[in-house]
Formats: structure tokens, C-alpha cells, sequence
């Protein structure tokens, strides 16, 4: 199996899915869902965002054609989900509401769009047609390797900060978040009037 892994690729796909996946990006949600009292268990985090994106590497075209939808519709309605998210950040509102079960604030927004989201979905079926599957799936096991890690320290850094400098950092990424996902619905907008 390691003769078959290609080091060149596999850190080509590891840089690429890292910088779409933005888990740094994704620490003051993170935060935020944790000042809400809500669960963020790295585990279930990590292994929710592997199944789907392992399942999307393997069926996200057949799924998309299926219901006769393209990728430059799933990321505008992935750039809308990541609108939300971001007022909910900068209005200190909650629009996603959880239900009882732990797992609500884990999979939504956390798990989809933020780590598992259409910007890596997206990127994911690009990275097909340019590697070699084993590299890609290395890949993306690096990185969720690296948001397990992320994710422990946030919660142990959380912590050490005061309430005041939480909001403060909250806000501002929500602006920034904000800011991503106007990008994300322009560029995509733009595409889909091309077509």
C-alpha cells in the first residue's frame, strides 16, 4: 500500500482540502457553540465529517445527479447555510435551533457546511479527476486528524479566556464568516448565470 501512495500528491490534496476546510476558520463557531452550552465532542465531529466526506468522495456525483442538481447550486445553498450561521455570530441570535439530542450542534453548522460543507465537496470531485484515490482519502484523513486536534485544544483554550474577549473574537469572525460567504454565493451565483 505505501508504494502506492504518491508523497507529492498526497500534500498537494492535504494543503488543498485544508485550505477549503478551514477548521481555524471554524474555531470561533466552535466557540460559540460551546458558550451556547451546546456539545462539541471531537469524536463524533470527526467521524461525522469523515463518513460524509468519504461517502461524497464515492457517491457525490451520482447523489447531485440524482436530484438534478449541480455543484455550483449546492455551494450557493452551502453559502446561504454559512450566511446564517455568520448572523447568528455577529446578532448573538439563534437561528439553528437544536433539538435534546447532543448530536444537533455537532452535525449542523459544525459538521455541514463547516468542515463537510460544499466548498469540500466541491473540491473533493476536482481532486478526482487530478490524483490518485489512495492520496486523496490520505489526505483527507490527515485533516481530520488535524480538526480532531484543533478541536481538543479549542476546548481547553476556551477555558483560559475571558467571556469579554470571547464575544469580541465572535463578532469578528462573524464578520469574516460573513464575508466568506458572500464570496462563496457571488462566485457561485456568477457561475450558474454563465451557465
Amino acid at each position: 500500500m505505501l508504494e502506492l501512495i504518491n508523497v507529492q500528491e498526497f500534500i498537494s490534496a492535504f494543503l488543498v482540502m485544508f485550505a477549503v476546510i478551514d477548521v481555524i476558520g471554524a474555531i470561533p463557531v466552535m466557540m460559540s457553540l460551546r458558550q451556547q452550552g451546546k456539545d462539541v465532542n471531537a469524536f463524533k465531529t470527526c467521524s461525522y465529517s469523515l463518513a460524509l466526506l468519504i461517502g461524497f468522495f464515492y457517491a457525490g456525483n451520482m447523489i447531485l445527479n440524482l436530484f438534478q442538481i449541480d455543484i455550483a447550486s449546492f455551494a450557493l445553498a452551502g453559502s446561504i447555510v454559512v450566511f446564517i450561521l455568520a448572523l447568528e455570530m455577529v446578532l448573538n441570535v439563534e437561528i439553528f435551533k437544536s433539538e435534546d439530542t447532543g448530536d444537533k450542534s455537532t452535525l449542523v453548522p459544525l459538521v455541514f457546511p463547516l468542515i463537510a460543507g460544499a466548498g469540500a465537496f466541491t473540491t473533493l470531485i476536482s481532486l478526482k479527476s487530478q490524483y490518485a484515490t489512495q492520496n486523496i482519502l490520505l489526505a483527507v484523513l490527515a485533516n481530520i486528524i488535524v480538526i480532531y486536534f484543533v478541536i481538543v485544544l479549542t476546548g481547553k483554550l476556551q477555558d483560559k479566556i475571558s467571556k469579554g474577549v470571547l464575544v469580541v473574537i465572535r463578532k469578528f469572525f462573524g464578520i469574516i464568516l460573513l464575508a466568506i460567504a458572500a464570496q462563496l454565493f457571488i462566485s457561485n451565483i456568477q457561475t450558474l448565470l454563465n451557465n
